[in-house]
């Protein structure tokens, strides 16, 4: 979990707006995240910023597997989610950035990537599929968690991870742990959808490239109208 948290303090959104003269955190949502930077800075920065981000966990999860993969297994997998999860709770709570970063699904999409490929055509399909049918970026994430919590039991039962039960008890713990982080992260997201508030996101002209002025200011608008 250590050596997550070291490559999941590489901030890509934080550095990124640095470069550019900005703390992306003091614009648009405040979120040092994919999204935020595809909304305030455009979709290059975007991209660049997404694959910074699914890049540090994958790092993460390879580096445990070298270090430990050949002594440990019997419990590779579990290693591998310990090391995520280090990586996203780096990236959700850096300690130098006073705790504050993203929401760690660019970096689950790394973990996703790295930990089993059984997981990746269903995770393509479950967040995809919301966000191209509802564009809503955080509907397809919370989505996507469950979908992943759901399947790491089945495929754990199904004794695909090789793993004795007491370590595939401990792998579903802290996958639950990851999956109550990521609705925790995304509560105010939660009650726009529930309230019919929350901002879709597009991929088109509608919403890249904003202009950062432009973005605070609609970041005060919404703390002034709660």
């Amino acid at each position: 979990m250590l050596i997550g948290y070291v490559f999941g303090l590489f901030q890509t959104a934080y550095i990124y707006g640095k470069l550019h003269g900005i703390d992306i955190r003091d614009y648009g949502s405040g979120n040092a995240g994919t999204t935020n930077t595809l909304r305030v800075l455009g979709r290059k920065a975007g991209i660049l910023v997404l694959f910074g981000d699914i890049a540090k966990c994958i790092l993460a999860i390879v580096a445990a597997d070298l270090i430990f993969g050949k002594t440990h297994q019997d419990m590779v997998y579990l290693l591998k989610i310990y090391a995520a999860a280090g990586a996203i709770l780096g990236h959700n709570f850096p300690f130098y950035l006073h705790f504050r970063g993203g929401k760690g699904i660019a970096a689950t999409a790394g973990m996703i990537l790295a930990f089993h490929p059984y997981f990746i055509p269903v995770a393509i399909v479950l967040f995809f599929g919301v966000f191209f049918t509802t564009h809503y970026v955080s509907l397809g994430s919370l989505v996507l968690y469950a979908g992943f919590f759901a399947e790491m039991i089945l495929l754990g039962q199904a004794g695909v991870f090789g793993m004795t039960q007491p370590h595939l008890i401990e792998l579903y713990i802290v996958t639950a742990f990851l999956t109550v982080m990521a609705y925790y992260k995304h509560r105010e997201n939660i009650k726009r959808l529930l309230s019919g508030t929350e901002r879709k996101t597009y991929l088109s002209h509608r919403d890249g490239g904003k202009d950062p002025d432009r973005a605070m200011s609609e970041k005060r608008e919404g703390e002034e109208n709660g």
